[in-house]
């Protein structure tokens, strides 16, 4: 465990310009059991990130109703303390089935301390792409106060998400916090503790069109872009740009891209440009519901049984948009980008989309979507078996991809036979 441990933020060290910020272990078997690591991020840091640990994860379950929290211990990001508050079964009823975890700020009560602006993102600890600098520093800025301290995501994870998942091994799971706190750049006259802002600038490249010397007509509309900068993310833009497949060298000349809509095309250019996994929607993706504690305790919504399959507003359409995008990532040979809407379509797979997301993985070669739709297939109670097979995805397996019902039925006979 501890090896693993140590070689996991080594891992993230790479890839994070931020400082570690502790690590806390929450023991199921004792309910709270804080042990803080020795290494912490000095108060002049701006960017830091904290462990917790959570083992025996269905004793917690078990033990913390909805609305009981088990906290983390106290580190320090930016010369402020914090900690993180995990709620097993949900910070109220309209998120029980979720797992709730929330960011809060410890105000000292003698001292008239001003508002903290604050950028921050919660993870698995697998989630690579939200701990990339470039994606918190993308997120929206919350102020954390005396009146208002805590801010956080009152449905980061399904548990019978997170229970299916390779998340939770030996049941025991990690959550990554990444803080950012966003300082008043009158104060600052260096470069010290900022993170890199080259993808902003690449942003802006886009969006203002300047240089621009290559044009697509996408559903209707057109996009201006740099041929360079194509040719340098893509192997497929190079060649169809400067290759054998070479088409409209000239600079007026507009290129048709079919069976593909503006709004994915659009997304794929973000990304060729920022190396940031693109927004679709922020109140469904990256801010996951980010929710005020207080506006968050008057909502009263049912809880859904398992006949009816609670159904994000708006859920539908983000899965179809992540599908698409992993069908142009492909086309591309875009690898990173596919791999995010592999990993953000394995969190997401429901009842009613798990066969059409199957056939996605088995037609794209994504082995590990494909896993956790089988996977995700095989625990499902009879009745709701009964309604994967009545979808359209399914017919479209049987008739197209009968091998991979092939590889189903083994699997389901080899888990029995455990």
């Amino acid at each position: 465990m501890e090896e693993k441990l140590r070689g996991a933020l080594l891992d993230h060290r790479r890839f994070v310009m931020s400082s570690f910020a502790g690590v806390t272990v929450l023991d199921g078997h004792n309910q709270c059991h804080c042990e803080m690591s020795g290494i912490y991020a000095s108060a002049g840091v701006d960017a830091g990130y904290h462990l917790l640990i959570v083992k025996g994860y269905s004793r917690t379950k078990e033990f913390f109703p909805t609305g009981e929290n088990i906290t983390s211990g106290h580190f320090v990001v930016g010369g402020h303390d914090w900690l993180l508050e995990y709620y097993p079964n949900g910070l109220d009823p309209s998120c029980a089935d979720y797992i709730s975890v929330y960011l809060t700020l410890l105000y000292d009560s003698d001292v008239d301390e001003e508002d903290v602006e604050v950028k921050f993102s919660f993870s698995l600890i697998n989630q690579v792409e939200k701990q990339m600098p470039m994606y918190i520093r993308g997120t929206k800025t919350y102020s954390f106060s005396s009146s208002v301290p805590m801010w956080g995501i009152s449905k980061f994870v399904r548990r019978d998400a997170l229970e299916q998942s390779p998340d939770l091994i030996s049941d025991c799971f990690t959550i990554r916090c990444d803080i950012m706190v966003c300082k008043d750049p009158k104060t600052k006259d260096d470069a010290g503790g900022t993170l890199p802002d080259i993808h902003q600038h690449f942003s802006n490249l886009l969006d203002d069109k300047l240089g621009a010397d290559v044009a697509f007509e996408v559903g209707g509309e057109t996009f201006a872009a740099h041929r360079c900068v194509l040719a340098a993310r893509s192997t497929v833009f190079r060649a169809q740009l400067f290759g054998p497949m070479k088409e409209g060298t000239a600079t007026s000349s507009i290129i048709q891209i079919k069976d593909m809509e503006a709004k994915v095309f659009r997304a794929l250019l973000s990304f060729v440009y920022t190396d940031s996994f693109p927004e679709m929607y922020k109140d469904i993706m990256e801010e996951n519901h980010m929710i005020d504690f207080e506006e968050q305790e008057q909502a009263d919504e049912a809880v859904d049984d398992e006949m009816s399959e609670a159904v994000e507003p708006g859920q539908e359409e983000h899965e179809i948009w992540l599908q698409d995008l992993l069908v142009a990532a492909d086309r591309y040979d875009l690898q990173r980008l596919k791999f995010i809407c592999e990993k953000r379509l394995s969190e997401c797979i429901g009842v009613n989309s798990v066969a059409a997301t199957l056939a996605l993985a088995e037609k794209h070669h994504c082995h590990g979507l494909k896993e956790a739709c089988l996977e995700f297939i095989q625990v499902q109670s009879p009745s709701r078996l009964k309604r994967v097979m009545a979808t359209s995805g399914w017919e479209h397996i049987i008739t197209t991809y009968p091998s991979v019902l092939n590889e189903f039925i083994a699997k389901l006979i080899a888990s029995r036979r455990k």
